[in-house]
């Protein structure tokens, strides 16, 4: 079944990833982007792909990931076991949409499930993950450096101006862009 092959070839891969984009936050992107598709009525197993896809290309490069992600499904011959051309083009062009610095609204409702999938906006996890991050990639800078960097990349991304988007502007992501 598509679960199983998601479980145990895709989803494992997460594992070597940042800690900002590990397992926890690939099966916690599935499980909103789930709840979202009951919501939205569309269909579930596509939502499911798209979610254990959506980073996946993370180890050939944050800035092009998503592109990335969406190639290295398009190329997956076991998706076809289960997907037409069609949905497999839709479900690529979704990850490619959903990442939250995109100049364009995703193209269609499965980009923009993933993308508000995507954006955990409890407090404490965009606090942790831009921490996580900062450790990752600057390990030799000392305490002050992480500090305004973190406060840089909240502000900048999350604050008033910030550019992230909220596609289907989720109840529970205003108010956890509210708190934070």
């Amino acid at each position: 079944t598509i679960d199983l092959y998601i479980e145990n070839s895709i989803i494992p891969q997460y594992a070597a990833f940042d800690e900002a984009h590990n397992v926890e936050h690939v099966n916690r992107v599935i499980d909103e982007s789930l709840k979202l598709a009951e919501e939205y009525g569309v269909n579930p197993e596509m939502c499911y792909v798209i979610a254990a896809f959506h980073d996946i290309g993370m180890p050939l490069g944050r800035k092009e990931h998503h592109l990335n992600s969406a190639k290295i499904l398009r190329e997956d011959r076991a998706i076809r076991m289960w997907f037409n051309e069609k949905q497999i083009n839709i479900m690529a062009e979704a990850i490619e949409d959903h990442r939250a610095s995109a100049d364009n609204p995703p193209r269609s409702i499965y980009g923009a499930i993933v993308a508000e999938a995507d954006r955990d906006l409890r407090p404490e996890v965009p606090l942790r993950r831009t921490i996580q991050y900062g450790l990752s990639n600057y390990p030799n800078e000392d305490y002050e450096f992480h500090k305004q960097r973190t406060i840089q990349h909240l502000t900048e991304k999350y604050g008033r101006n910030g550019y992230l988007k909220l596609p289907l502007n989720s109840q529970t992501n205003i108010e956890g862009l509210e708190q934070l």
